[in-house]
């Protein structure tokens, strides 16, 4: 079968049973999932989830942990209905597949987010977060829209802005050195890009041995060695979004 020959790279490990601790709501035409800290604050994340779409409970799991950091946290519908890809779709089906989700065509459903944010959460300082396909979304963001603080992209697929690096936000961009979709030649032009271009604070980091996927996917229980970088990760993007929001 096809799709065997390429188990898809972010679906490695356990994906675990999680329910959220937030609710799922509807913000004008698009649904989304929404997770608010006990005490209120006016920072929020916008959360951009990969081809998995806004249900994956992995990407819900982080919303709730920047919750727990004291950020209200969004994972909007960015497919707005579309069906998210699926482990056993036809890999050979997937160009078609993304060609019509385009990462650098969501400013319509983000301004509806923002205004959600702003009016519902009272939200004054916003930032966002995204992986694989919405780590792409975040540099589009970063490079275009005046209204968020921060961003951080999570293994983003570099090859859907290459010729873009004059970023309007401090941005931290998340590697792993063993990535498929993202051969280190691509992070290394990337870095010589922004260093060229980036009058704003950046950073652009790669974890030893990590995977496509290993920042928001629960692989504790499988690879024992691979848990600190898992942290160290997601510790990394709490304290770059502290530092800038």
């Amino acid at each position: 079968m096809a799709n065997e020959s390429r188990p898809c790279p972010c679906d490695i490990g356990d994906r675990f049973d999680y329910g959220g601790r937030g609710q799922e709501v509807q913000v004008e035409h698009i649904k989304a999932y929404v997770c608010k800290p006990s005490a209120s604050t006016d920072k929020a994340v916008i959360v951009i989830h990969d081809i998995f779409g806004w249900q994956l409970p992995n990407t819900r799991y982080i919303a709730d942990m920047l919750t727990t950091n004291g950020y209200t946290a969004i994972c909007p519908d960015f497919f707005v209905g579309q069906e998210a890809w699926k482990p056993s779709n036809d890999w050979a089906s997937f160009n078609d597949w993304v060609k019509t989700r385009d990462a650098g065509k969501i400013d319509k459903e983000v301004d509806v987010v923002l205004k959600y944010l702003k009016d519902q959460c009272g939200a004054k300082k916003i930032g966002v977060i995204g992986f694989c396909w919405g780590g792409a979304a975040v540099q589009h963001l970063m490079l275009k829209n005046p209204h968020l603080k921060t961003g951080v992209s999570i293994y983003g697929v570099i090859s859907r802005f290459e010729d873009k690096h004059s970023l309007l936000h401090p941005t931290f961009f998340i590697f792993g050195e063993k990535d498929d979709i993202i051969p280190l030649e691509q992070v290394t032009l990337l870095e010589q890009k922004l260093k060229q271009n980036c009058k704003v604070d950046y950073e652009v980091k790669i974890y030893p041995g990590q995977t496509h996927g290993f920042v928001h996917r629960k692989r504790e229980d499988i690879n024992p060695q691979d848990k600190p970088y898992i942290e160290e990760g997601r510790k990394d993007m709490i304290n770059w979004l502290n530092k800038y929001l």
